[in-house]
C-alpha cells in the first residue's frame, strides 16, 4: 500500500510542476539545429515567467523531448507500427516480438516510455497555459507561445487517444485547470479526448502565425496549418465514433489545402523523381511540409539510421530494424514511381557516403530496405550525417505531417459521406506517375494512403485497426526474399515465410494497446481490457 502511494505522489509530483532546468532549457542555431539545447541555469518557479527569455525558454523545452528522445520519433512510436502488414522488425528482439505478436502486457521497454513522455509534453504546455498569460511580453509572442503551448498538448492528447482510448474508456486528460489533482482518472469514452484535442488545435489555430511568418532560426515551430492539419485528422479518428466528425474533418482540411502559404503537393511533372524528392533535405521546408521532426547532425530522429542497414555496409552504424515486407512491395501498381522511392530491393542503385553501389543486404529479413530517408548518406558523411553512430540523425527532417496526407485525410472523410473524392485522390495518383481514376471508392482510398505513407508515422497499423480490416491482414504470415547470395546484388531468391500469421488478433482487444504497466501501477487507473 505504502509503495502504490509513494507512485502516486510522484505521479501527482511529474504532473504537477515543469521541472526548473527543463524550463530554462534554450536553442541555439537555426533551421536543423532547431532542437540543438544548451542548459541556462537553473531557476525556481517563482523566480521564473518574468520575462520574454523566460517565455521563449518554455515554448522551447515543449519540442525538447519530442524531437531529441529517441523513444519518442526514433524508434519509440514506430514499434507500434511495426505491427503492421507494411514491415517486420528485423533483428531479434524479444520485447518488439511481444508486441508485434499482440501479447504485450505493457512492460516491454521498447513501448513503455512514450506514454509518460507524452504527459510530460501535456504538463510543459499546462505550465505555459497557465502562466503566459500574465507576463508582461509582447502581445505577438505571448500568442505565438500560448499557440505552441494548444498544440502541443492537443497533439499528445491526440496521440495518446490513438494508441490507449475507445469506446470503453479514453485516458486521462490533464490541464491547466486540474494538473495538481491527487487523481487524474480515464475518460468514459475516447471521443471526450478527441474533443479535447479538437479544442486545443482550434485555440492553437487561432493563436499561431502562418509558417512563412516564421524567421530562419523558429522554423520547425508549430504553426497554424499545422493545427488545422492534425484538427482534421482528429476528426478523422473521431469519425470513427460520431459520423458527424465528418465534415469537420473535411473543413479543417480546406484551411490548410486553401491557406495563403501555399501549401501543395511538389509535383514539377517528373514523377521519376517529385515524389522521391519530398524526402530530399533541400526539401525540408517545402510547399508539402505540414510538420516534422527537425533534425540534424547533432539530434533529432534517428529513423534514417535505425532503418539503415545493419552496420552499414562496414561503413556506418546503421541499426537494421524495420524491413518492408513483400506484401508491401506487392501492393503498388505498375507505373507507380513511388514503388522505387520507398524500398530498396537487391540490385538497385543508390549512393551511399559519395560513392555509387548497387544494393544487397545480409541484415535484412526481407530483402528490402526502405529507402524514403536515404538521402542523407548518398553524399560523404561528413555532410549529413551525424558522426554518432549511436545517434544516427541526418539533416533530413522526419515528417510527422505532409500535405499529401492532408489531401487523403479530406479524400477519405468525404467517402464516408458519400460523396466524391476524385479530386484529392488523383492529385497524388498524377504526382506518382499514376493514370486518374472516376468515381473512386474506400478500396482506392486504403490503397493511396498505403502508397504513399509506407514506412511513415502516419501509423499504418491505426488505418488497419479504424477501418476494421487489421484481423484479415494480420491472419496471413509476413512473406520476403531469402536471397541466395547475401552479398550479390544479382543474387536470385526464394519466397520464405518471415514472420507467423498473427491469428490471435482480436479486434475487440488489440484495437488498442495496453498503457504501460508502470503508469497503471502509478496512477491507479484501469488498463484496457483484455490486455
Amino acid at each position: 500500500m505504502y509503495k502504490v502511494q509513494k507512485m502516486k505522489q510522484t505521479m501527482k509530483r511529474s504532473f504537477a510542476g515543469l521541472v526548473a532546468a527543463l524550463l530554462v532549457i534554450g536553442f541555439s542555431g537555426c533551421g536543423d539545429d532547431f532542437v540543438v539545447t544548451t542548459p541556462q541555469g537553473s531557476l525556481t518557479d517563482a523566480a521564473f515567467w518574468q520575462t520574454e527569455a523566460d517565455a521563449i525558454a518554455a515554448s522551447n523545452a515543449l519540442y525538447w523531448r519530442k524531437f531529441s528522445n529517441n523513444n519518442m520519433y526514433g524508434r519509440g512510436i514506430m514499434w507500434y507500427i511495426n505491427s503492421s502488414d507494411d514491415m517486420v522488425t528485423g533483428r531479434a528482439d524479444g520485447a518488439s516480438q511481444r508486441v508485434r505478436d499482440f501479447i504485450a502486457d505493457g512492460g516491454e521497454s521498447r513501448v513503455r516510455d512514450y506514454y509518460g513522455f507524452a504527459y510530460q509534453n501535456i504538463q510543459y504546455a499546462n505550465n505555459i497555459i497557465r502562466n503566459i498569460p500574465g507576463m508582461d511580453i509582447r502581445e505577438a509572442l505571448k500568442n505565438r507561445i500560448l499557440g505552441e503551448a494548444y498544440f502541443s498538448r492537443g497533439y499528445f492528447q491526440f496521440k495518446l487517444a490513438g494508441l490507449y482510448g475507445d469506446h470503453r474508456a479514453g485516458i486521462p486528460i490533464v490541464t491547466e485547470e486540474n494538473m495538481e489533482d491527487d487523481f487524474f482518472p480515464r475518460t468514459a469514452h475516447v471521443r471526450e479526448n478527441y474533443a479535447a484535442a479538437a479544442a486545443d488545435f482550434n485555440r492553437a489555430s487561432e493563436l499561431l502565425p502562418y509558417f512563412t511568418s516564421y524567421s530562419s532560426e523558429d522554423l520547425g515551430r508549430a504553426h497554424k496549418d499545422a493545427a488545422d492539419a492534425f484538427l482534421s485528422k482528429t476528426y478523422l479518428y473521431w469519425g470513427q465514433y460520431d459520423d458527424s466528425q465528418w465534415s469537420n474533418a473535411v473543413e479543417a482540411a480546406n484551411r490548410v489545402i486553401n491557406s495563403p502559404t501555399n501549401r501543395t503537393l511538389i509535383n514539377t511533372g517528373t514523377p521519376e523523381t517529385d515524389f522521391h524528392s519530398v524526402f530530399y533535405i533541400r526539401n525540408n521546408w517545402s510547399s508539402e511540409y505540414i510538420y516534422s521532426v527537425v533534425s540534424g547532425t547533432q539530434t533529432g530522429s534517428i529513423l534514417p539510421g535505425v532503418m539503415l542497414e545493419q552496420v552499414g555496409w562496414g561503413l556506418y552504424n546503421g541499426w537494421g530494424y524495420f524491413h518492408p515486407t513483400i506484401d508491401l512491395y506487392d501492393h503498388f501498381e505498375e507505373g507507380d514511381h513511388r514503388k522505387k522511392a520507398t524500398i530498396l530491393e537487391f540490385g538497385d542503385e543508390f549512393n551511399f557516403n559519395g560513392s555509387s553501389r548497387r544494393y544487397f543486404s545480409s541484415n535484412s529479413w526481407t530483402g528490402f530496405q526502405f529507402n524514403k530517408y536515404m538521402e542523407g548518406y548518398w553524399e560523404d558523411f561528413s555532410i549529413n550525417v551525424n558522426p554518432n553512430g549511436n545517434k544516427p540523425t541526418t539533416n533530413l527532417n522526419i515528417p510527422l505531417m505532409r500535405f499529401a496526407e492532408v489531401l487523403l485525410i479530406k479524400a477519405e472523410a468525404l467517402l464516408m459521406q458519400g460523396q466524391n473524392a476524385d479530386t484529392e485522390i488523383n492529385l497524388i495518383r498524377e504526382r506518382a506517375g499514376l493514370a486518374p481514376i472516376s468515381n473512386a471508392t474506400m478500396d482506392d482510398l486504403k490503397r493511396e494512403r498505403r502508397s504513399e505513407l509506407a514506412g511513415e508515422f502516419s501509423d499504418r497499423h491505426k488505418d488497419l485497426v479504424r477501418w476494421g480490416d487489421a484481423q484479415a491482414a494480420y491472419s496471413k504470415p509476413d512473406m520476403g526474399r531469402a536471397h541466395f547470395d547475401t552479398n550479390d546484388p544479382d543474387s536470385g531468391y526464394e519466397i520464405i515465410q518471415v514472420w507467423r500469421a498473427r491469428d490471435n488478433f482480436n479486434p475487440n482487444v488489440h484495437h488498442v494497446w495496453p498503457i504501460p504497466t508502470r503508469y497503471v501501477e502509478a496512477s491507479g487507473i484501469e488498463q484496457n481490457q483484455g490486455w
